[in-house]
């Protein structure tokens, strides 16, 4: 039976979503929630670790993702995120967003080898375990060719591989080629990201690459939550989008109860439908009406129409 991991989406799966999607839907078996940036000295707001909180995440375990370039404040963040009760933390090599890569964070660390080596070096210090999300890239997949032995140095617990480089963000091909060499070459554990959007690309991945046993899945899933229950053999429901509907109703009036102001939970809600929209036939119709709503009452009034209709849901596009 594969391991399946939701992918960190920053400003989508904060712990709201990813206590109700477990609560509604099956098939992960852990998260790596959205990065942590780091920050000048040894005091951090408490609102800063709330989505990383232990007693926010006891539905779906959870593994902190940290964002840095600078070791010292890497270690001082990981060491709390070990004294509130965490064993490994995710570093964050793969973040594509230019206003994040261009200051040398996330895929913009990729280039540096020589920095990045020895930042590994010091940071392998803190109390935590260590896994890496990366990408072949920033913007050549030779990058982590050059940086594949390096990482071999270190024990990982895991290293996450998003086959793109930064630069494509998450449009065109993945590479699967250069993909297969770094698993060949890996003394880590190896987990694939990207472009799982259906039972049927799962299964041609994973006959591609036998040896991995743990997935990491995450804009495929905000389309179409059942499929992590899907990989793992799970019935869909009768009326798969009642349950649809239901975990829309939670994650809407959850949202509401935390987010200050009607413009933060409309925003928030029209993240969430830009992939929640995709399966259902009427996909295009139904995300330029709710991308059009300006208020609260108005976007309410949209979604109970919509699911009001009976509208046609399929697992595939």
């Amino acid at each position: 039976m594969p391991s399946l991991c939701l992918a960190p989406l920053r400003g989508l799966t904060d712990t709201t979503y990813r206590t109700t999607f477990a609560n509604h839907f099956p098939g992960f078996d852990d998260t790596i929630a959205p990065f942590l940036t780091t920050f000048q000295g040894t005091r951090v707001k408490a609102a800063k670790l709330a989505d990383v909180l232990p007693e926010n995440n006891s539905t779906l375990p959870v593994t902190p993702q940290i964002i840095s370039k600078d070791a010292d404040q890497f270690i001082v963040l990981a060491t709390m995120l070990h004294d509130l009760g965490y064993e490994t933390v995710n570093l964050n090599l793969g973040c594509p967003y230019p206003m994040v890569a261009n200051k040398g964070r996330g895929s913009g660390f990729l280039p540096f080898p020589d920095k990045l080596e020895k930042f590994l070096e010091k940071i392998m210090t803190s109390p935590t375990k260590l896994s890496i999300k990366t990408r072949l890239g920033r913007r050549d997949p030779a990058e982590l060719n050059t940086l594949m032995p390096i990482f071999n140095r270190f024990p990982l617990t895991e290293l996450i591989i998003h086959p793109r480089l930064g630069v494509q963000m998450y449009k065109g091909q993945v590479d699967l080629y250069s993909f297969a060499r770094c698993l060949e070459t890996s003394s880590n554990p190896v987990v694939y990201n990207g472009d799982i959007t259906e039972l049927s690309s799962y299964t041609s991945l994973s006959e591609r690459f036998p040896t991995i046993t743990r997935w990491m899945i995450g804009r495929g899933a905000l389309a179409n939550p059942f499929l992590p229950g899907q990989i793992k053999g799970e019935i869909l429901p009768e009326d798969p989008v009642a349950v649809l509907h239901d975990f829309h109703a939670e994650l809407f009036s959850l949202y509401g109860e935390k987010m200050a102001g009607g413009g933060h939970l409309l925003g928030r809600m029209k993240g969430i439908w830009f992939y929640l929209c995709q399966h259902f036939a009427a996909e295009e119709k139904i995300l330029k009406k709710i991308q059009k709503t300006k208020n609260i009452a108005a976007y309410e009034q949209v979604v109970h129409h919509f699911f009001a209709s009976s509208p046609a849901w399929s697992t595939t596009r």
